[in-house]
């Protein structure tokens, strides 16, 4: 026989009219929310979250808006978050928009007319225009990994000329003289970024820019194989790279491979993100890593603390930064 909203109360020795409260998407007390959940796992008990809706105007889900499923940082990032968001009862609906501005529009309409009650995003459009319909909805939006600077809503990000910036100065550190960089397509916020950390290290150290050491991939393991192959093809003085991406480091590595140019006797070499990759690979990368349950937590952080408190839309910028995890990939 199925469990009754009487059966939690006797369990929990709370009251109807609280346990009411709660499975309708009201306030309750957070010791009491505990115990209340806890009864509902242990008796079975299925709450019709349709009805609750109905009631509440919440569905308890979120839609999530990510350029490509198959991006590692991406992945990670959503999987951390939607386990954040699950323990607060909330669903999440994921969608990939391939890169395509026409595509996540679609998309932002499909969450809209399923009653989301917020939005993560990394967005593929630049202005963030999309995301206007959404706000004026009142529902939240968290942006992950780009700055939109005219659009009121919350925003995670990484100090991506500073990730830059000290993989250089390490180079520097260790004498070597002519630095390239990979780096992504230069209309996305995070590849301006770590170019200009990139620039910035050279200027400090009263190093020369010249762009003839730089080489402009597309964030794929396609696009980092032809970049190092561009830059080893131009620089046959070339004596250390920095790829600003992990998929990119993997179509260099590839590329270097391809060459037979050994790490680091013949070239050093800094990667980015991925700590597994770094250590399979032989020698071992120094890597750029980013903090990504940092970003996921401050991500559900936000979006709950909108959701379950009843506030406005946050236009909070949380900035982390990131650490250079040494491997075995920098000659001395």
């Amino acid at each position: 026989m199925a469990a009754t909203i009487k059966d939690i109360a006797q369990k929990t020795g709370l009251g109807l009219a609280t346990i009411s409260s709660y499975l309708n998407g009201g306030s309750v007390r957070e010791k009491n929310r505990l115990k209340i959940e806890a009864a509902i796992a242990e008796l079975d008990f299925a709450v019709n979250e349709m009805a609750r809706g109905l009631k509440t105007n919440r569905s308890k889900n979120i839609g999530v808006i990510i350029p490509e499923l198959d991006n590692t940082f991406c992945a990670r990032i959503i999987s951390e978050v939607t386990d954040n968001l699950r323990t607060h009862g909330y669903a999440t609906m994921i969608c990939d928009c391939r890169t395509d501005e026409k595509r996540e529009a679609d998309v932002i309409e499909f969450l809209l007319q399923r009653r989301v009650d917020g939005i993560i995003i990394m967005p593929t459009e630049k202005t963030g225009k999309l995301l206007k319909q959404v706000l004026a909805a009142g529902k939240p939006v968290v942006v992950i990994d780009r700055r939109l600077e005219h659009i009121p809503c919350a925003q995670v990000l990484v100090d991506n000329q500073g990730a830059a910036y000290d993989a250089v100065l390490r180079f520097i550190q260790s004498g070597h003289k002519n630095i390239g960089m990979i780096g992504g397509p230069t209309d996305i916020y995070t590849a301006q970024e770590r170019y200009k950390g990139y620039q910035k290290a050279l200027a400090k150290y009263k190093y020369s820019f010249d762009k003839k050491y730089f080489a402009c991939g597309d964030y794929t393991i396609t696009g980092g194989a032809r970049a190092m192959k561009e830059l080893l093809q131009n620089n046959a003085d070339l004596d250390a790279v920095f790829v600003a991406n992990y998929e990119m480091t993997v179509g260099a590595m590839i590329e270097l491979n391809e060459q037979e140019i050994k790490i680091p006797e013949q070239l050093s070499l800094i990667g980015f993100d991925n700590l597994e990759f770094a250590k399979a690979s032989n020698p071992s990368l120094s890597v750029v890593i980013q903090p990504l349950k940092e970003i996921a937590e401050e991500v559900s952080r936000i979006l709950l603390s909108y959701l379950e408190h009843a506030g406005e839309q946050t236009c909070e910028t949380v900035i982390l930064p990131t650490y250079l995890k040494e491997g075995r990939s920098i000659r001395k």
